[in-house]
């Protein structure tokens, strides 16, 4: 029988969908689950966003150009000033998804066996990315204890050798809801300056922000566009998770050359998915003080209840839409599991997404999950008091 390649075998499964055939049978079972699991926000997808496809006269749906649609990326540039980043629709590169984008440029700045230094716990698939290109994840670890704040930048420092190539980041944090202080964006743009790094950050969270705190982009580092790359989507920030489509920014011309490479290979981005996030940059300012006020609240409510749990430590987020929290058990993977095959509550239960899974670094976290806070306040208190049942009835087996 012909054999599964190394790189096949030790591809990571999911923390976050693993769990599905458990909630698929719990679902055949007439549970309901409350899904606490996945980032896939319940707000509704700007309707000028829908209605720019529902409303298309397209003919014949067509491919587009490989770096994405010319008028889509000019919006995107006008996009970016208005939260004071100056780049141009050349310094884009349309890609499908977030999750491409950053498969691309591991495989444009990093050869197999190259190092990337990523704090952890981080967003799983970062793992998938590294695994599918041969790159090797080292850490450093955040503690809970800390907010997950980012460690001295001496523990970056000295993880540093000659096949480290870059940094990554995520800001606001996946999954932790960590948000970078502009002190440490600048101490992390000065240590990729000093040995010459790629400091790339994942900022496809930047409107969820909360507590009238500011988010800061590499971008706006002075003096190192060569270094500094992001990585955004529409999927959170318009809640159009299926529309597929992200890009890849930098003024560094060699590493979108690069890029584009690898996006002619996939031929071009999804069309419609261009359609609907082009008009979605329409969408008004009222749209999003409104989303970050249920988020802010829906957190608020989160944390309040959580802390009320015997045991249980939570994070305080102060961005996206997710906390870990640490909760009075052993074995976190089991304990979801249990949730689904054997646990309910009149008939409901909970689905969490375990948060080893975010760690790189073995044995650690294996007593957290990730919540993700994406339900209406009502489904949310509902959900938490779920949790509480099933955790003192978990803790006494």
């Amino acid at each position: 029988m012909p054999s599964i390649s190394t790189k096949g075998r030790h591809m990571p499964e999911s923390p976050i969908r693993k769990l599905m055939p458990y909630a698929e049978q719990a679902l055949k079972d007439g549970k309901t689950i409350y899904h606490l699991n996945i980032g896939q926000p319940d707000i509704k997808t700007p309707q000028v966003a829908l209605d720019a496809v529902l409303n298309s006269n397209i003919e014949v749906l067509a491919y587009s150009s490989s770096n994405g649609s010319e008028t889509y990326r000019k919006k995107l540039a006008n996009y970016y000033k208005k939260h004071n980043i100056e780049v141009t629709s050349d310094d884009i590169i349309v890609t499908t998804g977030a999750s491409e984008g950053l498969i691309f440029l591991f495989s444009s700045i990093l050869d197999p066996g190259d190092e990337v230094i990523i704090s952890e716990p981080f967003y799983a698939n970062y793992i998938a990315f590294s695994t599918a290109t041969g790159v090797n994840v080292v850490p450093v670890v955040c503690n809970i204890e800390d907010n997950f704040a980012l460690p001295p930048i001496e523990e970056y420092e000295k993880l540093i050798t000659e096949r480290t190539k870059a940094i990554l980041i995520c800001n606001p944090g996946n999954p932790t809801g960590y948000l970078y202080t502009l002190d440490e964006i600048n101490k992390l743009g000065a240590l990729a300056r000093k040995h010459d790094l790629f400091l790339v950050a994942d900022e496809v969270y930047r409107e969820f922000v909360y507590d009238d705190n500011k988010h800061h982009s590499v971008l706006n580092l002075p003096g190192i566009d060569a270094n500094t790359i992001v990585i955004d989507s529409v999927s959170k920030r318009y809640s159009m998770c299926g529309a597929r489509v992200g890009c890849l920014v930098s003024r560094n011309k060699e590493v979108l050359q690069t890029v584009l490479k690898f996006a002619q290979a996939r031929l071009s981005p999804p069309t419609y998915g261009q359609i609907a996030s082009e008009a979605a940059l329409e969408t008004p300012q009222s749209y999003f003080d409104e989303v970050i006020k249920e988020y802010t609240e829906r957190r608020n409510f989160l944390i309040q209840e959580l802390e009320q749990i015997e045991g249980v430590k939570i994070g305080n987020p102060k961005g996206a839409f997710y906390c870990i929290a640490e909760l009075p058990i052993s074995n976190a993977d089991h304990f979801a599991q249990w949730l689904l095959e054997t646990f309910d509550s009149h008939g409901e239960t909970v689905m969490v997404a375990p948060a080893a899974g975010f760690y790189s670094t073995p044995g650690i976290g294996l007593n957290q999950i990730r919540i993700a806070y994406v339900l209406d306040k009502k489904k949310l208190k509902r959900a938490v008091e779920i949790l509480k049942e099933a955790l003192a009835l978990y803790k006494t087996l």
